[in-house]
């Protein structure tokens, strides 16, 4: 099967996310990913992995824990999810996306096996997408021969198809509320879910939480017999601000006195505490035998790279770019917008999906903000653009409906002035639509 046909079987899988309801959502178990994870031959047993969980951040951190094991010497895997653009970008070796060829060949094998065990019985239903690229992510991860896996859970943590691993460490990043009809409606619940990848004897790295949310990680973590390592409590940092919205910290590990600058290559106040994980994690490797010196831990948080997250597209106008789709994402963009584009006429192309708490965001983001395109993302899960304006359009001082996407930023373009900036957000899938659409534009104005 060749790449194209891959990615469009794909696509006709059922998705995890399908499900509206917390009933319907109990499809969720280990059972598929394992059967097929023992037909393989356990290809994520044959490498050491961090497994990151989280609300916000879980991407970021495992972005900058990657990227400190490559510049100390290891050949990385990354797993992450969703993809903005490509499904590749799930699939990372040493920084680079898997290539269409090695993603073909490797989900034909995965297809054959998944007919086979169909075929015995073994598997009580076809594996959904995220169970086939998650298994074909640690097929590849072990064909590749990578030194370390860096996998980020797709959705809450207990059930989640990448659940399977045997980690020697673990990470949980801030928690909010998101996905509440999958994983609870209350922190503790969703604290619940994201604390079930704990494994015994493997120390959690533990980002600074709300008390509710800690009580439960720490608890589950007494439960399971794991060492925990709160960042909050393990460093003193000392932040200062950057142009930009870029900062850097000089931060002490209070346990052995040792220090460390870090500067991360991505702006927002909030990326120290992502990178700081990844710092903690790095830490408790180099105490578990990895070998991880205090250069490769600066230069691979500089050098992170993480589309799609305050990522700025352009000047004059500034276009920027955030996923950020629940309450505490959007306080994140808010704050960035509050401290460093006072005075100027900001824009907000906004987008979400049906299960995100809206009105939440709006409140947010929306006060920010001198002109609202009300728009919707290419996916049959989004809210339509007129719905949104009319839940959210009470938080926005003017604003206009655009459908089209790619319209409503052609027309914010067409009509922002040099010293205006653009902000893209709301959903991944509005961010990796006008990503694409962007490019494009460049593109065809390159010639």
């Amino acid at each position: 099967m060749n790449y194209d046909a891959a990615v469009r079987y794909l696509l006709t899988l059922g998705r995890e996310l399908a499900a509206p309801t917390q009933a319907a959502a109990a499809k969720f178990d280990l059972e598929n990913i394992t059967v097929l994870a023992e037909r393989l031959g356990r290809p994520d047993r044959a490498y050491p992995s961090a497994h990151i969980a989280g609300t916000n951040g879980k991407g970021s951190t495992s972005a900058f824990l990657e990227s400190i094991l490559r510049h100390a010497g290891f050949r990385t895997g990354l797993y992450t999810s969703p993809h903005l653009e490509r499904i590749n970008e799930r699939m990372r070796f040493d920084g680079r996306e898997i290539e269409d060829e090695s993603f073909a060949r490797i989900f034909t094998r995965l297809l054959e096996l998944v007919e086979e065990l169909l075929g015995r019985h073994r598997l009580r239903a076809h594996p959904t997408y995220f169970e086939c690229v998650t298994a074909m992510a640690f097929e590849c991860f072990a064909r590749e021969r990578v030194e370390f896996g860096v996998v980020e859970v797709g959705l809450g943590g207990r059930l989640d198809a990448t659940n399977i691993l045997s980690p020697v460490l673990t990470v949980i990043t801030r928690i909010d509320f998101d996905h509440e009809n999958f994983l609870g409606h209350s922190l503790r619940e969703i604290a619940s879910e994201k604390a079930g990848i704990l494994k015994p004897e493997a120390p959690v790295i533990v980002a600074a939480q709300r008390p509710q949310a800690r009580e439960v990680i720490l608890a589950r973590a007494a439960q399971v017999g794991c060492p925990v390592i709160e960042t909050s409590q393990a460093f003193e940092t000392k932040e200062q601000p950057l142009p930009n919205g870029f900062f850097r910290a000089l931060v002490k590990e209070i346990s052995s006195g040792d220090a460390f600058e870090i500067a991360p290559g991505l702006p927002g106040r909030f990326q120290l505490q992502n990178a700081l994980n990844a710092l903690a994690a790095a830490r408790e490797l180099s105490r578990r035998g990895f070998r991880i010196s205090a250069g490769a831990i600066s230069e691979g948080i500089a050098t992170t790279v993480w589309p799609g997250r305050l990522e700025k597209l352009q000047s004059n106008p500034d276009i920027y770019l955030d996923g950020a789709h629940n309450p505490g994402a959007a306080r994140e963009v808010a704050q960035f917008v509050a401290q460093n584009f006072a005075g100027r006429k900001i824009w907000l192309i906004y987008g979400a999906l049906r299960d995100k708490a809206v009105d939440e965001v709006a409140g947010q983001l929306f006060p920010h903000a001198a002109e609202v395109i009300f728009t919707e993302p290419r996916t049959s899960r989004a809210i339509s653009a007129p719905r949104l304006a009319e839940i959210a359009s009470h938080h926005a001082s003017s604003f206009t409906v655009i459908s089209s996407a790619e319209q409503a930023l052609d027309q914010a373009l067409a009509e922002a002035a040099p010293g205006d900036a653009i902000f893209i957000t709301g959903s991944l899938y509005l961010v990796g639509q006008l990503r694409h659409h962007w490019k494009q534009r460049e593109q065809v104005a390159a010639h």
